[in-house]
């Protein structure tokens, strides 16, 4: 059995002690790349030898994951930030911390590289680390005559876009029930503060600090229409209704891709839930590591 203390650091930035208890760990793994199996394997022995219980599983069986997540103490993720959301989405809403090992390119959200991971780990679970909560956005599909509602949780970002045909979508949008806008656009991001790197960034939204309460809403290339992006308090709820000859989609963190006929409306709102990821490396690195990893060089 493994066990550690380490500071609490939510969203409001407060700190308290509190202990973590290693009796099962859950591996989950890219299953597209090679290296991830191999070397969850490698820390399949390792924590075997240590004592602990350990499960792997594929970060794509999204089922068989959260079948096997109860009791669990730690989930490592090995992969990229994709397989962070995944396992993410495995965890939710149990408050499991993940640790992150990059073999992939950016690793905004991983915390270790694969050629560490082994050499690092056990300084990790000997108390050498901390809890860093994340907001999480939770999408509601709302119910209709043929469907009832769906919610739908995010660490990155819930998006209504367009479908495969190349063809700007109305999408009406309010905040706490009063009318912003109507976007005329390829579609309409709200972001969390993680995922304000990830798709936002890309489409010309701003970065916040991970642990900023606030998300964003902004659209994907408006045509004459509304280009700004908005930051929203904690409090608010979005709500975007789709206008749409076409198909649209609803995909949550990129990989829960939902069709949606025209007049779907989907409300987003900060989680109840929050991810929490288990860290080892120094609390004010986000700035330090930002410019390297934004030029590809993280």
């Amino acid at each position: 059995m493994l066990h550690f203390t380490c500071p609490r650091q939510d969203v409001f930035h407060y700190y308290r002690e509190v202990v973590i208890v290693m009796n099962k760990i859950g591996i989950l793994y890219h299953p597209m790349i090679e290296a991830a199996y191999s070397l969850a394997k490698k820390l399949d022995e390792f924590l075997t030898s240590e004592g602990v219980s350990v499960w792997l599983c594929s970060a794509w069986e999204g089922e068989k994951s959260r079948a096997q997540v109860s009791g669990t103490d730690l989930i490592l993720s090995i992969g990229g930030d994709g397989t962070i959301l995944r396992a993410v989405q495995a965890v939710v809403p149990h408050p499991i911390p993940i640790t992150g090992v990059n073999l992939g390119k950016l690793g905004f959200m991983t915390e270790l590289a694969a050629d560490e991971a082994v050499a690092k780990l056990p300084a990790l679970l000997a108390g050498e680390g901390w809890i860093d909560e994340r907001a999480t956005l939770e999408a509601e599909l709302l119910p209709t005559e043929k469907e009832p509602s769906r919610i739908f949780y995010a660490l990155n970002d819930a998006v209504v876009s367009r479908g495969a045909i190349a063809r700007v979508v109305y999408i009406d949008a309010s905040i706490n029930g009063e009318p912003l806008t109507t976007y005329k656009a390829d579609g309409v991001i709200v972001a969390t503060a993680t995922g304000s790197t990830g798709y936002s960034l890309a489409a010309g939204g701003s970065i916040l600090h991970p642990q900023a309460k606030e998300f964003l809403l902004l659209p994907i290339v408006p045509h004459l229409s509304s280009a700004y992006t908005l930051v929203l308090p904690a409090t608010a709820a979005v709500k975007l209704r789709i206008s749409s000859a076409h198909q649209a989609i609803l995909s949550v963190d990129g990989h829960i891709n939902l069709p949606l006929a025209s007049g779907a409306v989907v409300t987003v709102k900060l989680g109840s839930n929050r991810a929490r990821f288990l860290r080892i490396r120094p609390r004010n690195s986000f700035y330090r590591s930002l410019e390297q990893k934004l030029k590809g060089k993280g």
